[in-house]
């Protein structure tokens, strides 16, 4: 048996020691740790970095190539809801993921999603119950119930959710969470019902409301939602239980970072290094008992080369004892993958995109830059010949949701405050939860040509403006690409360019976009069926007048 010898400063974060030594790896297992003070340098070897949420989809790159290019930066490892795809094709989503994973030596940890779809008040592509959910339980691939999404259902006692509860209970598997301001009395109910975790606070003080009631907290940095300042002080009073998450991250960032950059914004603000590098490894593989190793001898060679404390680079990513990225570049090969998908939308006239004028004031979503949170506003509507329009004048764009799974439904149609569009319009088939196709524009001829664009490639992300169009095609279920990983960056870099040559001002307006139908995070938000409040939790009329 080979055996394989690699040296330098050992980081041992389970006892917070740090010493000169060499780890002998054989068979994809740490056999040895020897201290040696002959080793000299400063490069530091430690756990391999573990992402404690994310949607693999929202790369727009499925399991495979998300790996790729995840090893660059030192993550072995994710604990991952496949709730996007689940929403599309249901438990076949669930297990599609899961069979693309196995193709790679990263750690993919799945779910089962909860939440499908994630209200009653969209249209999903499928659904899955208790009975579907107690199934995917049983797999030794599903490692946790993901995120319950409808807190007010478990506050309520809603009897399908409590049954999924039961069964990710049974089996032995942690429940993530998924309540976005829920605080006091309530979120202690919340996690009486057996919910573990949290990754959507956006304020310290929710946080420790959350803590007190004996949940995680997973400390969320990604490409829409970024909350690491606003929750950066827990990693000092209350690092045993606190994790790094993304959730959402798309293709653009995650090929020039990850959990890495969590990892080196915390030690920049002067946070103790193991107490860091627990959040970043120990306690995600601990809370959901995880098969990654850390550094101890008889555990998976799971460990990476890092630079320095000060930079945070990593050097070299080893996997089972493979060796799997050196020095930027991923050695994991490019595979195909199969294509799967469920798209029935038919193009779409700029009448379909028409308000007919009402009374008073119109209800508006205001859209905010880094949060998937939203304002209901309320503003004076611009008519024109009888039709209420969108005035780019004032940052008051139209916003609609174009159902993908039945042709003839007719369109929703909103209006949002926030993108800054001047002309022309974005749209995506990636709409949380029910990936229905969602646009924003500043006209109705704009807003029915993106939809179209998307329509025309059975899924993924348009700009239409005045001089150019462009489409980002996501075969795959209308949210990942079969492409490799740096071209569907370079594309949607190009797309996001676009977008902000408009008058876009959001720092990633397409995943800002995509959560605008996402009802479960208020307040105003829009599915295929109409506006929603999420803080009434009723769909809404346009004019509030007419409410």
């Amino acid at each position: 048996m080979t055996v394989q010898r690699i040296s330098g400063r050992i980081v041992d974060v389970l006892n917070r020691a740090e010493y000169p030594g060499t780890i002998e790896v054989a068979g994809g297992v740490i056999r040895r740790i020897t201290r040696d003070a002959r080793v000299r340098g400063p490069h530091l070897l430690m756990p391999g970095l573990v992402d404690a949420h994310i949607h693999i989809e929202s790369s727009m790159l499925p399991p495979v190539e998300f790996a790729r290019h995840a090893v660059v930066h030192g993550t072995v490892a994710t604990v991952s809801d496949p709730h996007e795809i689940a929403n599309v094709l249901g438990a076949a989503g669930v297990r599609y993921m899961i069979a693309d994973g196995r193709r790679s030596p990263f750690k993919f940890n799945f779910g089962v999603p909860s939440c499908v779809p994630a209200t009653t008040f969209e249209t999903a592509g499928a659904a899955l119950d208790a009975r579907a959910v107690e199934k995917l339980l049983a797999l030794p691939a599903v490692k946790f119930l993901a995120e319950v999404m409808n807190f007010p259902g478990v506050l309520n006692g809603d009897p399908q959710l409590l049954a999924m509860i039961a069964a990710a209970k049974k089996a032995g598997k942690p429940v993530d969470g998924h309540a976005p301001g829920l605080r006091g009395a309530l979120v202690k109910r919340y996690a009486a019902a057996g919910i573990t975790t949290d990754h959507e606070c956006f304020t310290l003080a929710e946080a420790k409301d959350k803590l007190a009631a004996g949940m995680k907290i997973l400390i969320r940095e990604g490409s829409a939602a970024r909350n690491f300042a606003a929750l950066a002080p827990l990693l000092k009073t209350d690092p045993a239980d606190c994790m790094f998450c993304c959730d959402d991250l798309h293709p653009d960032l995650l090929m020039v970072r990850h959990l890495d950059e969590h990892v080196r914004r915390a030690l920049a603000l002067g946070t103790d290094r193991f107490d860091v590098m627990a959040c970043a490894t120990v306690n995600p593989v601990r809370h959901y008992n995880l098969a990654v190793g850390l550094l101890r001898v008889g555990d998976p060679a799971d460990f990476i080369e890092v630079d320095n404390w000060k930079n945070f680079r990593v050097q070299r990513t080893w996997i089972a004892g493979h060796l799997v990225a050196r020095k930027g570049r991923s050695l994991l090969p490019r595979q195909r993958v199969r294509v799967v998908n469920k798209f029935r939308a038919r193009p779409r006239r700029a009448e379909d995109f028409a308000v007919s004028a009402g009374s008073g004031k119109l209800n508006v979503i205001g859209a905010l830059n880094g949060q998937l949170i939203t304002r209901a506003l309320r503003l004076p509507a611009k008519i024109v010949a009888g039709h209420a329009v969108a005035d780019p004048g004032r940052d008051l764009l139209k916003i609609a949701v174009v159902n993908r799974y039945t042709p003839r439904a007719p369109v929703a149609v909103g209006f949002v405050r926030g993108f800054g569009l001047r002309a022309g319009a974005l749209a995506s088939s990636v709409a949380h939860d029910s990936h229905n196709i969602v646009a924003v524009g500043a006209d109705d001829a704009s807003l029915a040509a993106a939809v179209n664009l998307v329509i025309a490639h059975r899924g993924g992300i348009s700009v239409v403006g005045p001089r150019r169009r462009a489409v980002l095609p996501l075969p795959i279920s209308g949210l990942m690409s079969d492409a490799d990983g740096r071209t569907v960056a370079r594309r949607y870099t190009a797309l996001d360019a676009l977008a902000k040559k408009l008058g876009s001002r959001l720092d990633a307006p397409f995943m800002t976009l995509s959560f605008m139908a996402l009802l479960v995070i208020p307040d105003l938000k829009l599915s295929d069926r109409g506006l929603f409040s999420g803080t009434k939790w009723a769909i809404q009329s346009v004019f509030a007048k007419a409410e």
